[in-house]
């Protein structure tokens, strides 16, 4: 197979499970130099690193919390020290269904760290970089489509995370980065859907009545894809699953 990111730096946040864990390892085996974003799960993000680097891949784990400019502006300097560049920045983590959180907890995380990681990491991007930004359809549609009730913080939240990156586009397109937003549908196996199915089954049950949802790795590759593939403008977005969403 070849390698279509052999020598270049990405940086995925939240990169220890599920999405990110799967993206990470993806990368890894296209060659990449993979820096895996964690806040808590550092075992987990160790034992990506060794699944990259048993597959040949480079990789390291780094712990920082990006709601934390300090922390943010850390892990970025690491990376570029230990990579030599910053090519390419998956904005992957997020949050908001946590049982406890503040109620500022899904905005800050979901809309101003996005906005802070995206503009600390430009400084250090150099000019055919990109930024790609994973969401959900429930998101990216928020107010032209139903919304679980558990989900909305969520769903509200990274729509205005969206909102903002696609603001920064002129700041990101005067230094040559570009933005690529990758929404997907429910994805199977993921901790939103499994937390969802306790919550509120009838939800899920709502989206697999229009057929079987994308797996983990149907939606890592297609992140893959739009880290590689060309696109025609700033701010393209590329959809995973969810055909009858894009019924409009």
């Amino acid at each position: 197979m070849t390698q279509r990111l052999v020598g270049k730096s990405v940086l995925i946040t939240g990169g220890s499970r599920g999405i990110g864990a799967e993206t990470a390892e993806q990368l890894g085996a296209e060659g990449a130099l993979v820096a895996v974003n964690y806040r808590e799960k550092k075992r987990r993000a160790d034992a990506v690193v060794r699944a990259i680097e048993d597959d040949g891949g480079r990789a390291l784990a780094i712990g920082a919390d990006i709601t934390d400019p300090a922390a943010i502006d850390a892990m970025l300097s690491c990376v570029v020290t230990e990579f030599g560049a910053l090519d390419v920045l998956v904005l992957n983590a997020s949050g908001g269904l946590e049982l406890g959180a503040e109620p500022g907890y899904a905005m800050a995380i979901n809309r101003d760290a996005q906005v802070a990681l995206a503009r600390a990491a430009a400084e250090r991007m150099s000019r055919g970089s990109r930024v790609v930004f994973l969401t959900s359809h429930q998101a990216h549609f928020h107010g032209r489509r139903p919304v679980p009730a558990e989900y909305e913080p969520v769903a509200a939240s990274k729509r205005a995370g969206e909102d903002a990156l696609r603001a920064l586009i002129p700041e990101l397109s005067s230094r040559g980065i570009e933005l690529v937003v990758v929404s997907g549908d429910m994805i199977e196996g993921t901790i939103v859907v499994t937390l969802l199915e306790r919550r509120n089954p009838d939800a899920v049950a709502a989206r697999t009545a229009h057929g079987s949802l994308p797996t983990i790795a149907e939606f890592a590759s297609a992140v893959v894809d739009a880290i590689v593939e060309p696109i025609a403008e700033a701010g393209h977005t590329v959809y995973v699953g969810g055909a009858d969403y894009l019924d409009e």
